[in-house]
């Protein structure tokens, strides 16, 4: 009997941890593959996200932005409100449609995109997911010119966003979900952390300051994502909304949104 309960038991165990792999949470990340990562998070990317402050520039300028605390508490919410609750579960979904690799993954790829479309929320912010998005669609094809989903990619209409981009190129290079969107994350905190520091009077210490704080809220936040289904994506954040259609016509400015 001892014996039967054992047999069942390590079974119950393999299927556990070839769903795991086959969900991309059990797969080893290979030296390749974490290059890759760390390319795709850069900064240094060629798809401009370095350009872009997603209203953290208007609310400096409206003063709710103005030192340290309020910065860290304002990048914070931000996080809170669009990358945990939207961007990251997003990101998920997106990279489970392409890892599937077939006209079933890529429709639900491109049904994914209109989704992240339809919910932004300014001309600035959806202008900032297709610029990037097509830029991330022109890299691929210089990388994997004949791979059929970076094709699927750059065929949706009028633009592919930032994550389903992001996310393609993560299946390619091997990259396992959860590392993928803590890569994409870690992305997201590091251009507003640049951002804050161009826009308002912080230095170098405090970037570091608040950049460790972001850092330290990303792991939960992906967890979190992960989980998500269908009908928890939620992308609503009507201060930033207002912010960002100022920003449309604010006097002086540094970046793009």
């Amino acid at each position: 009997m001892g014996t039967i309960t054992a047999t069942a038991t390590h079974m119950t165990t393999i299927i556990e941890v070839g769903s795991a792999v086959q969900s991309g949470l059990g797969s080893a990340l290979g030296a390749g593959s974490l290059v890759q990562l760390l390319w795709l998070a850069s900064p240094a990317l060629p798809v401009g996200g370095f350009s872009y402050s997603e209203g953290l520039e208007p609310a400096i300028d409206g003063g709710l932005v103005s030192d340290e605390a309020s910065a860290a508490g304002w990048l914070r919410s931000q996080f809170e409100l669009t990358q945990a609750r939207s961007e990251l579960p997003l990101l998920a979904a997106a990279w489970r449609a392409w890892s599937c690799a077939t006209p079933e993954g890529d429709a639900r790829a491109a049904s994914l995109n209109q989704w992240l479309l339809a919910t932004r929320e300014t001309i600035e912010l959806r202008r900032q997911t297709e610029q990037m998005g097509r830029s991330m669609a022109q890299w691929l094809r210089q990388r994997h010119p004949d791979e059929p989903r970076v094709q699927a990619l750059a065929a949706m209409a009028p633009a592919p966003g930032w994550p389903l981009g992001f996310a393609l190129a993560a299946v390619l290079a091997q990259a396992p979900l959860r590392e993928t969107l803590l890569a994409f994350g870690f992305g997201w905190c590091e251009n507003m952390v640049q951002a804050a520091l161009k826009s308002a009077s912080l230095g170098q210490s405090a970037g570091q300051r608040l950049l460790s704080a972001l850092a330290a809220a990303l792991p939960e936040s992906v967890e979190r994502a992960i989980q998500c289904d269908e009908s928890s994506r939620l992308n609503c954040s009507p201060m930033l909304a207002i912010l960002s259609a100022r920003h449309e016509t604010q006097y002086s400015r540094l970046f793009r949104s």
